[in-house]
């Protein structure tokens, strides 16, 4: 059948369905909501669309001709050939959930080692194949609490961005459970360790912490959490950098319950604000609540070696109603991606790297502390990121750095008031001196 063009025979397949218009295709949907037409432009030709768009991109700025020192937890990483080089091959890129093992062992094998490398790395027993995001991620964490304790409070530090404490409100909002804020310690930025030990009772589900949380500090209490978890029958979620693990203890040394994470600095690209990657790994004992999916290693009719999809508690899989997770293809190659990259790195490469993002951050912020507006605000050890106060006109100090093609740090008082003229900086290992100089150079300027 002839489907383009069809103008030739409009009228026969109008005839054929017993309609004599095309508007009574559209019968079933009320007058009273019916629209004359689209506020749209006129069509374009294919060459025109593509001219338009080549003009569009033209205004925007990538962060090499930008670059980039704003905190929050998102920075451009270096991404080697051989991480596009793989992902890109049809056979990944296009590959939908491995529901026939026996067509899928490449893409299932490369699961399996990325729930391996992630395991390895937290210091946790098991790891799914991955989640959207490292906030859903979190969301997840705690419906697992909930389903494991059958408590109703979860409690996280003010010291995580606001992103994720708004989508963790919404995944545990249909179970009534409530969210309980636990301060910071103002001198130090870590979570309040007295505040938390009065805040933690017999209704508490499960205590998050971040290593290193959003200011870029590291968390110095984790021993005394672990003990709070323990006597109160809570489970304890630890979220992590994963670039931090080449440089500190891995989450497992702590005796974490469930370790999350955001693993876009894994192989994977700004894009805009995406793809992004879920961490998340848990002990042997949640193997049954752990949402998403589980790579298993066995063995085929013939004896060799194979891979499949051993736990799969997804909604299209089992009763809706026992489903952990809708979770989908899509994060897979996400996964991918972190695989080819952390296989790419090695161990050596990670403490290394590591090492590189301390030293950047330590760098610039000795630099800015030697211009006189600018004063620390934590004394915690730091990771690749960190906050001052500038006492001056901060939206004239950013203001002059983008006219200099320089992205300033992050304003942190639209969600943090008492840190009314606070900037959260960060940096990645692809901050060089010259940038470093140069930024320190503009931002003297301002007077």
């Amino acid at each position: 059948m002839k489907f383009i063009p069809n103008a030739c025979i409009q009228e026969d397949m109008l005839k054929e369905m017993g309609l004599t218009s095309i508007d009574d295709l559209f019968a079933d949907i009320p007058k009273d909501i019916r629209i004359n037409a689209l506020n749209l432009p006129t069509g374009k030709s294919q060459q025109d669309v593509e001219q338009y768009f080549r003009e569009l991109e033209q205004k925007n700025v990538s962060a090499f001709e930008m670059p980039m020192f704003l905190g929050g937890g998102v920075q451009p990483h270096y991404i080697p050939a051989i991480v596009q080089s793989i992902t890109s091959r049809a056979e990944f890129y296009t590959a939908y959930t491995p529901y026939q093992p026996e067509a899928s062992q490449g893409f299932l094998q490369a699961m399996f080692e990325y729930q391996s490398m992630i395991a390895n790395l937290t210091g946790m027993d098991i790891a799914n194949a991955s989640l959207y995001d490292g906030m859903t991620a979190l969301g997840e964490a705690a419906l697992l609490c909930h389903r494991h304790t059958k408590k109703h409070e979860f409690l996280v530090s003010e010291n995580i961005s606001w992103e994720k404490r708004s989508i963790l409100q919404n995944y545990v909002k249909g179970i009534g459970m409530k969210i309980r804020s636990i301060p910071f310690d103002k001198k130090t930025g870590a979570i309040d360790i007295q505040q938390l030990k009065q805040q933690v009772n017999d209704h508490t589900a499960g205590i998050y912490v971040e290593h290193p949380n959003f200011f870029g500090v590291f968390e110095t209490h984790l021993d005394d959490i672990r003990a709070l978890c323990t006597k109160q029958n809570a489970l304890f979620i630890m979220g992590i950098h994963p670039l931090s693990l080449g440089v500190v203890q891995p989450p497992g040394s702590y005796d974490a319950d469930i370790v999350i994470g955001e693993g876009r600095c894994l192989g994977n690209p700004m894009d805009l604000g995406g793809s992004t990657l879920g961490i998340f790994a848990c002990k042997q004992q949640f193997l049954r609540q752990l949402p998403g999916r589980i790579i298993g290693l066995t063995k085929d009719a013939a004896g060799k070696q194979a891979f499949c999809m051993t736990m799969q508690t997804r909604e299209q899989h089992i009763r809706r109603g026992r489903a952990t997770s809708n979770i989908c293809t899509n994060e897979g190659l996400c996964a991918l991606a972190a695989v080819v990259y952390l296989s790419w790195l090695g161990a050596s490469g990670l403490t290394s790297l590591g090492n590189r993002l301390v030293e950047r951050a330590s760098t610039l912020k000795q630099r800015l502390l030697e211009i006189d507006r600018f004063s620390p605000v934590f004394s915690g050890a730091h990771f690749n990121e960190f906050v001052l106060t500038y006492e001056g006109d901060g939206q004239r100090l950013h203001q002059h750095l983008l006219h200099h093609h320089l992205h300033g740090g992050l304003p942190l008082h639209p969600w943090y008031p008492n840190l009314s003229k606070a900037c959260c900086f960060g940096v990645s290992e692809l901050t060089t001196d010259e940038q470093i100089d140069h930024f320190i150079k503009v931002a003297k300027e301002v007077v």
